[in-house]
């Protein structure tokens, strides 16, 4: 039977905005402020060991390393644990696609096919269908802790959670007046910064976006590469130089499995991409460590070369089920990375026109992975160094970025018409992030009394 989209019915705006409405009855806009302690999370030990099963065992301890540099950092790592706390709470029953770990580092700059410079959520490796509400708590509870981490008083860092969750409403409202052609891709260059009302951050994003323009590939090749010329077929090369333990050769088996798997994950292009990709040949592949949350998977940089010395770094990154998924209906998964590639299509406004994803076979197992290339203009505003006056602005930025991508999957009319201009959300919002933000810090305290007490061997970075 023909599955296709409906063309024959239309819902008006005030109809939308009128079942939005409806749903306050049930779960008013003041629920979001209560505990932060869910019935279903675990102890914070059994959650790590959890987390760590399928993990190289080697890489573990640096992984904990991180994550006791401080409590924003091991917020960072701990999605699953905030997801245990947030199931069974209260929902107005509106899904979205996630981002899953929408705090506030996971937003960042980048360049599009045209080469424009773009900020927008960057980190999908929990994304999956949820509450809307989820990913936005997320946010407004980092905010306080970057808060915390710089410095700031209690009452900037309340504000910027505050305000994210003012700028998340007020953008939904603005989406929904929007003609569906052009809120679809909203926001995605510096003009959000006025939009949101984040012009102390105007400085900011541009010496960012300068830095980004120069996060390339090319700069990638000069940093950790060096130079060989392969007199058989009389073409420039690069090698990777080793770097431990952040970067490290491969042996050949894994070698050869990376190329294999990268030969596979032309298929997931667009067709014309994938002719773009076959005129390049891969030179070296490293095995690189990369954040927090991911330390321990299996993660590969695979070094590609193309024109008359031209380069390419793609970054291959093992991909595993959601932290979120023990805690929603969610369907099962035919690959996790394809799983991860399409909720970036459907969330961000413009995704990596080499984002895709494939299956290595190593040590005898099936692991899958998402191949983007490692350096697509990538640039970053740090939350955590922020000055507090700018904090909020910050929490503005990031709230309006975040309506936009839930507004591609869950209709901002029905939204709009849920929230209702409801001041009282905002400060419902703030209250929860504070009491997480608490929840968090004690969370980080019991991790380092384990490790002080030998219950977790733990590498400091340096």
């Amino acid at each position: 039977m023909f599955s296709g989209v409906d063309l024959r019915s239309y819902v008006p705006a005030e109809e939308m905005r009128e079942r939005g409405r409806a749903l306050r009855e049930r779960v008013p806009v003041t629920a979001r402020d209560r505990e932060a302690t869910g019935a279903r999370r675990p102890d914070v030990l059994d959650f790590l060991r959890a987390a760590h099963e399928d993990r190289i065992p080697h890489l573990v301890p640096l992984r904990v390393g991180r994550m006791m540099s401080g409590p924003f950092t091991f917020y960072r790592g701990a999605a699953g644990l905030m997801a245990a706390d947030l199931a069974g709470g209260p929902v107005s029953g509106l899904d979205a696609q996630l981002c899953g770990d929408a705090h506030a580092a996971n937003f960042g700059l980048y360049g599009t096919a045209r080469g424009e410079i773009i900020m927008d959520i960057n980190d999908f490796d929990e994304t999956i269908t949820g509450p809307w509400e989820w990913d936005l708590e997320r946010l407004a509870a980092s905010l306080v802790l970057a808060g915390r981490e710089s410095g700031a008083d209690e009452d900037d860092c309340r504000r910027a959670a505050r305000d994210a969750a003012r700028s998340y409403r007020i953008a939904v409202d603005t989406l929904a007046e929007m003609p569906f052609m052009e809120s679809w891709t909203a926001l995605p260059d510096e003009s959000v910064i006025s939009t949101a009302k984040a012009d102390a951050l105007l400085d900011d994003f541009k010496k960012a976006a300068k830095k980004a323009r120069k996060n390339n590939s090319a700069k990638v090749a000069a940093k950790w590469t060096r130079h060989i010329d392969d007199h058989v077929t009389d073409v420039s090369k690069h090698r990777f130089v080793s770097d431990p333990p952040v970067l490290t050769p491969v042996e050949d088996a894994v070698r050869h499995a990376v190329i294999d798997g990268l030969e596979r994950y032309g298929d997931t292009l667009r067709e014309s991409r994938r002719n773009l990709l076959a005129r390049f040949a891969v030179s070296d592949v490293a095995f690189r460590i990369v954040g927090t949350g991911s330390v321990g998977l299996h993660s590969y940089v695979a070094l590609l070369h193309g024109n008359d010395g031209e380069v390419l770094v793609l970054q291959l990154k093992q991909s595993i089920p959601s932290a979120l998924a023990p805690y929603l209906p969610a369907p099962p998964v035919r690959h996790e990375g394809e799983r991860i590639v399409q909720g970036a299509r459907l969330v961000q406004s413009d995704s990596d026109m080499l984002l895709g994803w494939t299956t290595l076979e190593l040590g005898g197992r099936e692991l899958s992975f998402i191949v983007r290339q490692f350096r697509n203009f990538k640039g970053s505003i740090d939350p955590a160094a922020l000055p507090a006056g700018d904090l909020d602005d910050y929490g503005r930025l990031a709230g309006a970025l975040l309506a936009r991508a839930h507004s591609r999957s869950l209709d901002p009319r029905l939204l709009s018409g849920y929230l209702d201009g409801d001041e009282s959300f905002d400060e419902a919002v703030a209250n929860f992030a504070v009491r997480y933000a608490d929840r968090t810090e004690a969370d980080h305290a019991e991790l380092e009394r384990a490790v002080r007490a030998g219950k977790l061997a733990a590498e400091i970075p340096e």
